[in-house]
């Protein structure tokens, strides 16, 4: 059994996506992918040899205005209370992706941390030394996002919404594992 950790027990620095950067993020790309798909499928109803006529063209662009907003509402009612988070303490780190279950771990189990790709499609990837110290929360959720490379298997949190920021937050952990990290 781990010594108790010694420190104050309110020191949790909390970092969580905030639902309106979430929703402009996947508005943006909902709307770019539905803009290609119809673009596209414009450019084949011209090879096939059909016209296009101004009618098309409006629903087109209605399509463009209306497709992307409610299929981002859609995405943010079904995520609503499930976006990824992660907490820091004195004792350890807890973290979810979003609509995955958490993931608790102590820092003595944490091998290391590392952020990949850039932007909002920023992950942190959580490397445990040891299995048997990580503990997965129990309720509604997918299992938590796992990464493997041979025996090796590091957790991944979406990190690149999240306020204050990927940076703060790897600078937190940073601070908490001076020599792991």
């Amino acid at each position: 059994m781990p010594a108790p950790a010694v420190g104050p027990a309110d020191d949790t620095v909390s970092f969580a996506q905030p639902r309106g950067m979430v929703f402009v993020t996947v508005l943006w790309v909902v709307a770019a992918v539905w803009a290609a798909c119809r673009g596209l499928s414009l450019l084949i109803l011209l090879a096939a040899g059909a016209r296009v006529t101004v009618a098309d063209l409006i629903g087109v662009g209605e399509s463009l205005l209306v497709v992307p907003a409610v299929a981002t509402c859609v995405i943010m009612l079904v995520a609503w209370n499930r976006l990824g988070w992660l907490r820091s303490n004195v004792h350890g780190v807890e973290f979810a992706a979003t609509g995955r279950r958490g993931v608790r771990l102590p820092w003595s189990a944490i091998a290391a941390v590392a952020l990949r790709r850039r932007g909002p499609f920023t992950e942190l990837v959580v490397t445990p030394s040891a299995a048997g110290a990580i503990t997965v929360a129990d309720g509604p959720g997918r299992a938590p996002r796992t990464r493997r490379r041979g025996a090796e298997v590091a957790y991944l949190v979406d990190v690149g919404l999240m306020s204050p920021g990927p940076r703060t937050l790897l600078a937190e952990l940073h601070r908490r594992l001076p020599g792991k990290v």
